[in-house]
């Protein structure tokens, strides 16, 4: 399907027990061109949730049985990242605060303005795949910091520092000649090309400097 978003496999997981409300909804997302599966129920949901899908979830606030913030805990206690975009028939502040502080993209009062309710998706939807991208990133981060060996990490951690090579030499006892080396081997794993880019590289994955190199 072709959709304004350009979001690809993304979609918008619709949870509401209201079957009229429910229809009405993927309508409206669907006429935008978005991709729309929906529940009527957030056990239904659950019951098929992957923490992989991509998209975000258009979730009802007051629903039976479980309702909306417990069906928000319970996707955090699977450690689902997926955005949450709130609907609600009551204009609840309190659970709205609620919900917010809890890390959900944005909170709507039924019935929401078409264009606001599509904007909010797409806002989700992108928050969603720029997490992913951000997480996807760091991942590879790790995996190039995993290819040095112990003593190219020691010398990366001095370089980050700001140390000079013949500086990190003395830490390390060795000569600077030898630190060049590494240090050489370190940027190509790493896959900077300067300083710079290798501390940010290095901020990412949290490394910070010894305390004999401050």
């Amino acid at each position: 399907m072709n959709n304004g978003l350009n979001n690809g496999e993304a979609t918008v997981f619709v949870v509401d027990d209201d079957a009229p409300v429910l229809r009405a909804i993927a309508r409206v997302l669907r006429s935008a061109g978005l991709n729309v599966t929906t529940f009527e129920s957030p056990r239904e949901f659950l019951a098929g949730y992957s923490a992989d899908a991509t998209g975000c979830l258009l979730l009802d606030l007051s629903m039976p049985d479980l309702d909306g913030l417990a069906l928000q805990q319970a996707l955090a206690d699977r450690g689902g990242t997926t955005p949450i975009v709130f609907l609600s028939g009551h204009g609840d502040v309190p659970k709205s605060v609620s919900a917010m502080k809890r890390g959900a993209c944005d909170f709507l009062t039924k019935p929401a303005d078409d264009e606001q309710l599509i904007g909010a998706v797409r806002i989700a939807i992108e928050r969603d795949r720029s997490a992913r991208s951000a997480r996807q990133e760091l991942a590879e981060i790790r995996g190039r910091l995993e290819a040095l060996t112990p003593r190219e990490r020691e010398v990366l951690e001095h370089v980050v520092s700001g140390q000079l090579n013949k500086q990190i030499a003395a830490d390390l006892g060795t000569v600077e000649k030898t630190i060049k080396v590494h240090r050489a081997r370190v940027m190509g794993k790493m896959q900077v090309e300067s300083l710079a880019e290798l501390v940010q590289v290095a901020q990412r994955v949290g490394i910070v400097a010894p305390a004999n190199a401050l």
